[in-house]
């Protein structure tokens, strides 16, 4: 059992460690504007702020000045989907860690503390992983075939890709620009077979280990790796292999120097690839012919279309008067200027498409791709100019998927996501269509704040307006049940602005009809997901005002201590002088006149409410309400 005194020493030599360089520390004080306004919108459950300034790049596992990280905050304040954001993104939730403790020993409630422990050390610290793996996989991946050089030794040889070469070693960028038409490469016999197999393994993303060996062995595979790593001039690689420590060096070393190799490869890629795309004619486009030796080593050609344009007219109005509308004067006799000719014609810009040099072995990524290559298709075969392989989407929304084949990253706005969530369901790319459905959720709600949303009073932001319909029917077609279920919310926040729409009850006869053989007792998913926000929302405004308890209070009170009710036969003397007993009605709304030309509060029947806090119990009401009568009129049980 590890006692005081050694969990003292650890953490005194992990201080000296960070004091010294040797090692980065996991949540490192952070006192930018930036990052103190995404610790508020973690505090507040703002969304929208959030998601946008992830991807303006703050370090999410930073910590305030209070020693508090955005985690530990979304925990605490129980902002359950503030706390998936973070996760998903990156954040740090380890349980043998002083923060990672504090976040699960400080969750407002279970469901975030479950959330917490589902999240482990590869699914929180390393999201670069997959894209590690793949490039590793190219080493002793036969089919497809995907390499275009061999480098020989004297006992083996390696089957390898130009561009990972020219991404990775400066050495092979410049000799593979110079002459992009070389396949085979030499290694000098100088350096063992071993120390080429370890570089490879380095430029390839793998994990390299400094278990070598023992002896003169172990030193000839040093000698040999200094030498490789000096020719092909790349920075660390010696260092890396060397470097051994405790568990969180490695990691961080693991960290260091993926991110570096994502790095470079994200150069290279918007050097290469998104620098050399061509815009033709969409008429044209089958007609470009792209050399298979080309100097970025490019294997295929994908083509997104544009939107078509629409028709406009062009009025003609010749600009002198003595233009004519004929060729010249008639039978050689001038007649005078003639009138100008006002009839509109039709014209339509030429649609455009664009074309994308790029690599099998990264659309491989893709089970679309890693089929279509697999197979006996006319895209698989090799011929002397590259194949054009049209996808049904946008330039912009094809150089999202790209980016993200290429360099994990996948940072685009709200107007592109719907469509990047069909193509990444269409190429079957299951993470960039769950960050997709992401950034829907996380920057559907415009400007208004999770908080404000929750219960709306005013103008809605039209800049900002999803089309939550559209949301929804994505979902359903992509099975993305976060989608769904943030539909669902979004319209329940803002039900009376959604309840009388035609187009909502179509969407809910929709989400009837999703049930095969339906029976008339089948509840409606839909309904069933509002009903359950819809209370939510209310279920909020009430705790947070504190209704529940002056109620409960109100109930507990002695009889005796209420005011006596009035004699029902009472009535009023007219003959007094005296001014008249109020009845239970007129105590309660004294003077309802003066209360709406003083800006009574109305609930959304134009009823006048006591409070804010009676109308949202009413508008409650009047919505259930609403959606009986809705389902009622569609003929549905639920």
């Amino acid at each position: 059992m590890v006692n005081k005194h050694e969990i003292e020493a650890a953490l005194h030599a992990e201080s000296q460690a960070i004091s010294a360089g040797r090692l980065k520390e996991d949540n490192p004080l952070d006192l930018s504007d930036d990052f103190r306004i995404f610790c508020e919108a973690c505090r507040r459950g703002d969304l929208k702020i959030c998601q946008e300034l992830i991807m303006k790049g703050v370090n999410i596992n930073a910590r305030d000045r209070f020693d508090y990280t955005p985690l530990i905050l979304a925990s605490l304040c129980g902002q359950f989907e503030v706390a998936q954001l973070l996760l998903e993104s990156g954040a740090l939730c380890e349980r043998d860690t002083f923060q990672g403790e504090r976040c699960l020993y400080n969750a407002l409630n279970d469901r975030i503390r479950n959330l917490l422990l589902s999240y482990d050390y590869a699914k929180s610290t390393d999201p670069l992983q997959p894209l590690a793996a793949h490039i590793t996989s190219l080493l002793t991946r036969d089919h497809p075939k995907t390499t275009d050089i061999t480098l020989v030794t004297p006992t083996e040889s390696f089957r390898l890709h130009k561009f990972v070469l020219s991404a990775r070693s400066p050495y092979f960028a410049k000799k593979l620009a110079t002459a992009p038409d070389t396949t085979s490469w030499k290694l000098s016999n100088s350096i063992p077979t071993e120390s080429l197999h370890l570089a490879l393994r380095y430029l390839y993303f793998s994990e390299v280990s400094a278990d070598l060996g023992d002896g003169e062995e172990e030193q000839i595979i040093l000698t040999g790796i200094d030498k490789i790593s000096r020719q092909l001039e790349i920075e660390r690689m010696f260092e890396s292999i060397l470097e051994s420590g405790d568990r969180r060096l490695t990691r961080q070393r693991r960290t260091d120097e993926v991110n570096r190799g994502r790095d470079q490869l994200n150069e290279w890629f918007q050097n290469n690839v998104m620098k050399n795309k061509i815009v033709v004619d969409t008429e044209k486009a089958h007609d470009v012919h792209w050399d298979r030796n080309n100097g970025i080593f490019a294997d295929v050609l994908l083509r997104a279309d544009d939107e078509p344009q629409e028709e406009t007219q062009v009025e003609i109005q010749p600009q002198d008067p003595l233009v004519r509308t004929t060729s010249g004067p008639l039978n050689g006799i001038p007649i005078g200027p003639l009138a100008k000719s006002r009839s509109p014609s039709r014209h339509r810009s030429p649609q455009k498409s664009t074309l994308y040099p790029v690599h099998r072995a990264m659309l491989l990524r893709s089970e679309y791709f890693l089929t279509m290559f697999s197979s006996s298709f006319r895209e698989a075969q090799e011929t002397q100019h590259l194949q054009i392989i049209k996808l049904d989407c946008t330039p912009a929304v094809l150089e999202v998927i790209l980016t993200f084949l290429y360099t994990e990253r996948a940072d685009f706005g709200l107007d592109v996501a719907i469509d990047v969530l069909f193509m990444a369901d269409l190429l079957f790319i299951e993470k960039l269509k769950q960050r997709a459905a992401m950034i829907i959720s996380t920057l559907g709600n415009g400007s208004t704040s999770a908080v404000e949303s929750e219960n709306p009073r005013g103008a809605t932001d039209a800049e900002n307006a999803l089309d939550v319909y559209e949301v929804v029917r994505a979902g359903w077609d992509t099975r993305v049940h976060r989608l769904e279920e943030f539909g669902a919310r979004y319209i329940a926040y803002r039900l009376e602005r959604y309840i009388d729409e035609e187009e909502f009850a179509e969407l809910v006869r929709e989400s009837a009809n999703r049930i095969k053989a339906r029976q008339e007792t089948d509840t409606v998913e839909l309904i069933d997901d509002i009903r359950y926000y819809l209370s939510d929302r209310f279920r909020l405004r009430f705790e947070d005002s504190g209704l529940e308890e002056m109620m409960e209070e109100n109930i507990n009170e002695d009889p005796a201590e209420l005011p006596e009710p009035l004699p029902e036969d009472e009535g009023v003397d007219i003959s007094s002088n005296s001014p008249p007993k109020q009845t239970t009605d007129e105590f309660l709304f004294p003077d309802i006149e003066s209360q709406l030309r003083g800006g009574a509060v109305r609930t959304l029947d134009g009823e006048v409410a006591g409070d804010e806090f009676a109308q949202d119990a009413m508008n409650y009401q009047i919505l259930l309400g609403k959606i009986d009568a809705l389902l009622a009129r569609l003929e549905l049980d639920a």
